[in-house]
């Protein structure tokens, strides 16, 4: 058997009766605590967000599927639930915390976390030391792990289920099956939705523009007939490699040298279709404080990020495109520009407001390529 070290915080439980819940991650570590949202066992992949707030838009965000999120800021669901979504569900496998509020108090409040977390038959657990549970993480890189309230469970049984687990083809899982489309009077966009953000419609909504999202696995051909005046790539969950049939119509845009603007997993997948690499971080970077150099005018913007790989740039062409950001903590890629393409892409997330709005204006400096593509 492995060695097994168990924590809790025996002072940490609700008051009242509370069912146990364990943690178990796949080096043997063993987390109890109480159980919070749904009861049901997962096992998925364990990753640690650094945001103080916004939890309702990280539980909603699509690229989290396949994971389990682990707050590092110690107290959750002080102001409530409220309308601030990414999505119309939950996509997290799970939800870890240190203390969980009970008595949210907000005006726009309209429930607890709690019972959001049941709702959407989300596993989770807390009263657990997430410090602790973070530092391991970065220490020993992101690991897979199951959350149960079986307190019979088998150690011996459980490690080889959690080294066998792979997310997969999540892509796939979230985006929506049905082409949508949102009236404007401004440019046409096409978002490929590859587990977007809706913020990230709002934001084109906002500049005028009539936006049509397209399943994951539309053709490149399909959106090329529809005529747009510009393409986005959406953010979305996995290994960007799991992508291959997306990747090939991904290098078609790219050929039909119509703009493009790419966002997180869109990013990567235009560096693959393109020839460069990427590969899995240690822990990755999540959170809502990570500061970015734009090497175009030399700003620092606070962005928000969800990202567990990177576009390895000692692979990239400089003939094909170039680093335009870059991460201030960490050195590693945050963006490219297209040499020769009405082309840009970046890691982070300009549709987020962590700044509160800093790097908004990549969606203007989008506006203004498509103009410029179009007089030319």
């Amino acid at each position: 058997m492995l060695p097994v070290l168990n924590i809790s915080n025996k002072n940490d439980s609700a008051k009242g009766e509370s069912m146990r819940a364990f943690l178990i991650l796949e080096d043997g570590t063993v987390f109890t605590g109480e159980s919070i949202g749904s009861t049901r066992e997962v096992v998925s992949e364990i990753v640690f967000n650094t945001s103080m707030t916004g939890y309702l838009e990280i539980l909603t965000d699509p690229s989290y599927a396949g994971q389990a999120i682990c707050m590092t800021y110690p107290l959750i669901g002080n102001y409530g639930v409220t309308p601030d979504t990414e999505s119309s569900r939950s996509w997290a496998d799970g939800y870890i915390v240190r203390e969980l509020s009970r008595t949210p108090s907000n005006f726009r409040s309209i429930g607890t976390i709690q019972d959001f977390l049941k709702e959407q038959d989300i596993p989770g657990i807390c009263g657990i030391d997430t410090r602790a549970l973070t530092k391991i993480l970065r220490d020993k890189g992101t690991m897979n792990g199951m959350i149960t309230t079986d307190e019979h469970y088998d150690l011996d049984a459980v490690i080889p289920k959690l080294k066998a687990y792979r997310v997969g083809d999540v892509v796939t899982k979230v985006s929506d099956p049905v082409k949508k489309i949102f009236p404007g009077d401004g440019y046409r966009i096409a978002v490929l939705d590859l587990g977007e953000k809706e913020n990230i419609t709002r934001s084109l909504i906002k500049r005028g523009c009539e936006v049509t999202v397209y399943p994951a696995h539309t053709s490149a051909q399909e959106i090329i007939n529809d005529a747009p005046d510009g393409i986005m790539l959406s953010n979305g969950p996995g290994d960007p490699k799991e992508c291959r049939d997306i990747i090939a119509e991904v290098k078609k845009l790219y050929d039909s040298n119509l703009p493009i603007f790419a966002i997180c997993l869109g990013h990567q997948l235009m560096a693959l279709a393109t020839g460069a690499d990427t590969h899995k971080m240690k822990y990755g970077h999540r959170g809502g404080n990570h500061p970015v150099k734009d090497l175009v005018d030399g700003r620092v913007y606070i962005t928000s990020q969800n990202h567990g790989y990177v576009v390895d740039t000692d692979t990239l062409d400089p003939s094909v495109a170039v680093p335009s950001f870059y991460n201030v903590n960490d050195r590693t890629n945050e963006g490219l520009s297209y040499v020769g393409k009405p082309i840009f892409t970046v890691q982070f997330h300009p549709e987020a407001c962590p700044g509160p709005c800093d790097s908004g204006y990549l969606f203007d400096r989008f506006m203004e390529m498509i103009k410029n593509a179009k007089e030319s």
